[in-house]
């Protein structure tokens, strides 16, 4: 195992997540037992309590995930943003069990909203989590991320993938929650959340694979995967590596052909005519800030060649594929208050505002 600092490739996951529960212990409660993390800003609720976060919260939010794309979703649990996070092997979703015993626990009056990525493994596993939880009476709903546009095509049954975009959701649901609405409502806003927004991600090498310590698979030099995935998957094809210029302004009519929301007229999207954004350029895993800043600029640019005003953006690494070389863009299509929402306080051991 060249690659990775670690014992062994069995070693990498659970000697992680025991580090992160001890750096965070002041944000984080590990429940090894059960293969889940929940936040520590409250004491344990029940579903009968009055919630389970901040004052005024009655819907536990609960996401998870495969490691491997750190800090998605661990770096995101606490006041502001989620309740608790199941994290999966590598790249794999976390078993229903999991789901299940970190929703019981962080369920609140009106149950819990489950945030999950578009794949078949994590659509079975949290949907067989709310079948138990209706069982015990526990209310639960499904918010379910589908923003990558690479997949947004008729002949992939699945559907679109589910990438950077969920933690544009998880942020803006969590701000929501935290204001007291009641889970069909917060469903719903979750719904709308991730139809408005789409993403694309490039790559240049693949992530390293950490049982053998080689590439997933093998580039051509000044060759890069278009829409390539976050577990590795293969982009439709490859393309000549253009200018960063050139590249992001590709990527960025792509994705705001995609936006349904975009453009509308009205007072709540600016003026008639008038698109507005909110931006996330997020590192794979394996790109340097110097160059993430350096697509944030280009971005900025774009945006502006085109007439779309930039209301907020984040910059950095947050939804990785283990050490990947490549970046993904997400856009989604803001109005007032989904500014608002974006822009209340969270504390978490990753969120950096």
């Amino acid at each position: 195992m060249p690659r990775y600092f670690a014992d062994s490739p069995e070693s990498l996951v659970p000697d992680a997540l025991k580090g992160f529960a001890a750096a965070h212990a002041d944000l984080v409660e590990h429940h090894p037992e059960h293969g889940y993390f929940r936040t520590r800003r409250t004491a344990t609720p029940t579903p009968t309590t009055a919630g389970s976060a901040a004052a005024g919260r009655r819907v536990g939010l609960v996401s998870g995930g495969g490691s491997g794309h750190e800090p998605l979703h661990t770096g995101f649990l606490g006041a502001g943003l989620l309740d608790a996070v199941c994290p999966g092997q590598i790249f794999a979703s976390p078993h229903n069990r999991q789901i299940f015993e970190a929703s019981r626990a962080v369920a609140g009056s009106d149950g819990v909203l489950h945030i999950v990525k578009n794949y078949t493994g994590d659509r079975i596993n949290f949907g067989i989590a709310a079948e138990r939880l209706a069982h015990e009476d526990i209310r639960c709903a499904r918010v379910l991320v589908d923003d990558d546009l690479a997949t947004d095509s008729a002949d992939i049954a699945v559907g679109r993938r589910g990438t950077g975009a969920t933690l544009i959701v998880e942020k803006i649901l969590g701000a929501a929650a935290d204001e007291g609405r009641g889970l069909d409502e917060l469903a719903a806003l979750g719904a709308d959340l991730s139809g408005r927004t789409r993403s694309l991600a490039v790559a240049t090498a693949a992530h390293t694979t950490p049982g053998s310590g080689t590439p997933a698979f093998e580039l051509p030099r000044d060759v890069l995967e278009f829409g390539v995935g976050i577990h590795g998957e293969r982009a439709g094809g490859t393309a000549p590596h253009p200018p960063l210029t050139e590249l992001v302004a590709l990527m960025t009519d792509r994705l705001l052909a995609a936006l349904p929301h975009a453009g509308l007229p009205g007072a709540a999207h600016g003026a008639p005519g008038r698109r507005r954004v909110l931006a996330l350029v997020n590192g794979l895993g394996g790109v340097t800030s110097l160059e993430l800043y350096g697509v944030r600029h280009a971005l900025g640019g774009a945006l502006k060649n085109r007439g779309v005003t930039l209301d907020r953006s984040l910059t950095g690494t947050f939804v990785s594929a283990l050490d990947m070389r490549g970046f993904s863009l997400s856009l989604l299509a803001t109005d007032d208050e989904t500014l608002r929402l974006w822009d209340a306080p969270a504390r978490t051991a990753s969120w950096p505002r």
